[in-house]
């Protein structure tokens, strides 16, 4: 049988929601000890137990409650009085929602794209690192990052894009940029950045428009120049900003999930990006 500690990996991992149930204090006589777990999944089934019972049915309600305000919360229920349960005694719970680890794709391996994938897997992203350059890889040690050489129009068709989704986008190429933007916007997703100075964004935001890629309120949603303000300079406090923008939308209540164009599938793929370079 599976540990409930692995199962909630696994819900870290996933997409799926869930909620942790935890007995943090007992008094009287009660099914179970302080400790027991319960993991409760937004379908309402269960792993593990607190017990059984009244007692398991209300707080599957309240688990259901936590995850749906993504807000964890502490409950008190008295056996006898309440649930009517003949062991007499009350039991306080903490209820917490299980966080789905953020994919981060940083499109681009230069200096800034590699500090960002290893401070970024040190505080918990799912990282991949896309480029085209093979040369780019040469030195890279970073344990629990995916690294992908591969163009990155290739790419984009074969990563999963969902609502836990995050990029980055940091190539050493301008037209490039603009590429990833058009086609990982299209992309169900939590955030878009890319790095630009003001003109690059300009040129940007007018060559996305004009193409018909992206409209306005679109446009809005995509954090660039990527990052927070703190007068960084080197490559790694460019990254640092980067990453403090991403823990801020990550520690965020999750936001609905950008869903795919319905009105032109696949379209993006069918036009000619603009090719203008800064």
């Amino acid at each position: 049988m599976n540990s409930i500690f692995k199962k909630i990996i696994e819900v870290e991992n996933s997409n799926h929601k869930a909620a942790l149930c935890t007995i943090i204090m007992v008094k009287g006589s009660a099914p179970r000890k302080t400790g027991a777990k319960m993991l409760v999944y937004a379908n309402g089934s269960i792993a593990g137990t607190i017990g059984g019972g009244s007692l398991e049915k209300v707080v599957i309600q309240q688990a259901l409650d936590v995850i749906k305000n993504n807000e964890a919360k502490t409950v008190i229920h008295n056996l006898v009085s309440e649930l009517a349960m003949c062991c007499g005694g009350t039991v306080e719970l903490f209820i917490e929602p299980i966080m789905n680890r953020k994919k981060v794709y940083v499109f681009g391996a230069g200096h800034i794209g590699k500090a960002l994938a290893r401070f970024a897997s040190d505080l918990d992203f799912n990282v991949t690192l896309i480029d085209e350059r093979y040369e780019a890889f040469d030195g890279i040690d970073i344990p629990e990052c995916t690294l992908i050489k591969e163009q990155h129009t290739t790419a984009i068709e074969q990563l999963s894009f969902d609502e836990n989704t995050f990029v980055v986008i940091l190539t050493h190429n301008h037209a490039y940029d603009r590429e990833i933007l058009a086609l990982t916007a299209q992309k169900p997703h939590q955030y878009i950045g890319m790095i630009g100075s003001e003109r690059k964004v300009a040129i940007a935001k007018k060559n996305m428009i004009a193409a018909d890629f992206m409209n306005e309120e679109q446009i809005k949603n995509i954090d660039m120049p990527i990052g927070i303000d703190i007068e960084a300079i080197t490559p790694q406090e460019i990254a640092i900003s980067i990453l403090a923008k991403l823990i801020d939308v990550r520690n965020r209540k999750v936001k609905e999930p950008i869903p795919n164009p319905s009105q032109k599938e696949g379209s993006t793929h069918n036009k000619s990006f603009p090719s203008e370079r800064i």
